[in-house]
């Protein structure tokens, strides 16, 4: 137990509830019916609810899933297979993965219907735009199977989810280039066939090289789940109202949109551009350095991690690969980036601020490399992510729970009376 004393008064008593992995945690929400709130701007300090998916210790830079370090999912697993672990909280065994592989390829097919919702699109709509609609469009075309209280409605609603959002992302892609669609093929894997159905031809005669697919694999693989972020945290707070899943899905590719949050990997980018050359790098550290001046090194530090984000370990070394497998050699936005993150490591300024490279830092290069355009990048984020948003809406609705409720510190005016508009 923890006690708050407040005035003088008698201390109030608060439970402590024990975490698995890391910092226990006070009970304050018996602190309302003693006429207090907490008050934690950015939720920094408020644990919303209690799960079993995904542990991060952003202290010592380490990123669990069901208990499992994401360098060895990185390494040795796939995406798909990380799908399985979240939604079940084991790894699959050989059978199990086969079926689930099954599953979502049974499911990874478009409804002529939903494919028309594309033509209502203007081609330079922006394809998150796209993606808002469509996905929360499927609630219209699986109308049949949305009582959250049945766990095979949850179940096919998560398969289904997982098999469409590559297809989806796709079609917005070839809608703005005004290209036909392009099915998936049942002899390719899940990154494979997203290669295969934005860059293939007309004709669909595309051959996927097998060192993008394992890249695009594990770029979905590393942003499958990040615990109570932004987008999850909002996809959690739409479920609570009962509403359907495609709904809060399309809630959380809404709030990934935001540049904070979906767009780190674009305004690094950006920034490497801004800079020009590795010649600049040192004035433009400067000016980093200092807070007169608006500029600032994107890519760097993040919100939970104060260590270096083991993401981006995995990230660096695939970047690696791609531009050593499409030759390109002494690229210079590479050289510029791997300059920074030296400096990043050994300045004092960014080693005192824990400033550390995160997973945004390499994956625009990666993208960009591939033929990935800007606009698509927050794209691929949202297709990588829904596995993570589907199974925390799982977790939260399949036990009791509450709807959400954020309270406030009330700084506005007290109490007044109307004034009649002839008398102000």
């Amino acid at each position: 137990m923890a006690s708050l004393t407040v005035d003088s008064k008698d201390p109030i008593e608060l439970p402590v509830h024990a975490a698995s992995v890391g910092p226990d945690v006070i009970d304050v929400s018996e602190l309302t019916n003693q006429g207090y709130f907490t008050y934690d701007p950015g939720f920094v300090s408020t644990a919303s609810c209690n799960s079993n998916i995904t542990y991060i210790d952003g202290d010592e830079g380490i990123l669990l899933h069901c208990g499992y370090p994401i360098e060895q999912l990185a390494e040795r697993s796939d995406f798909l297979e990380l799908c399985y672990l979240l939604l079940n909280g084991e790894l699959p065994s050989a059978t199990e993965k086969d079926d689930f592989v099954g599953e979502i390829r049974r499911h990874s097919k478009v409804d002529d219907q939903l494919r028309n919702f594309f033509t209502g699109f203007r081609r330079d709509a922006h394809p998150m735009a796209m993606m808002c609609g469509v996905v929360g469009a499927l609630a219209a075309f699986y109308h049949n199977s949305l009582d959250i209280t049945d766990a095979s409605h949850r179940r096919d609603t998560a398969h289904r989810l997982i098999a469409k959002m590559p297809i989806l992302a796709a079609m917005s892609r070839r809608h703005a280039l005004g290209l036909p669609f392009i099915d998936p093929r049942d002899d390719l894997g899940y990154a494979g066939n997203f290669l295969h159905m934005m860059f293939a031809p007309a004709d669909g005669d595309y051959e996927v090289n097998p060192v993008l697919a394992r890249a695009f694999d594990r770029i979905f693989l590393l942003h499958a789940d990040h615990e109570q972020n932004a987008s999850t945290s909002t996809v959690r707070l739409a479920g609570s109202t009962g509403a359907n899943p495609y709904a809060c899905i399309a809630a959380g590719i809404a709030a990934l949109w935001g540049p904070a949050h979906g767009g780190a990997n674009e305004a690094v980018l950006n920034m490497l551009a801004e800079i020009g050359t590795p010649e600049n790098i040192g004035k433009f550290v400067k000016r980093a350095k200092d807070p007169d001046d608006p500029f600032r090194i994107m890519g760097f530090g993040h919100r939970v991690y104060k260590n270096y984000d083991p993401r981006a370990r995995v990230m660096q070394q695939t970047c690696r690969e791609v531009l050593d497998e499409l030759g390109v050699e002494n690229d210079p936005t590479l050289q510029m980036a791997q300059q920074l993150e030296r400096i990043a490591l050994e300045d004092e300024y960014f080693v005192d601020r824990r400033l550390y490279p995160n997973v945004d830092f390499y994956s625009g290069i990666i993208l960009r490399a591939i033929g990935i355009p800007e606009d698509m990048f927050t794209v691929i984020f949202t297709t990588g992510r829904t596995p993570g948003w589907i199974a925390h809406w799982c977790e939260m609705v399949a036990v009791p729970y509450k709807i959400g409720r954020p309270r406030q510190l009330y700084t506005g005016a007290s109490r007044r009376d109307f004034v009649p508009i002839e008398k102000r």
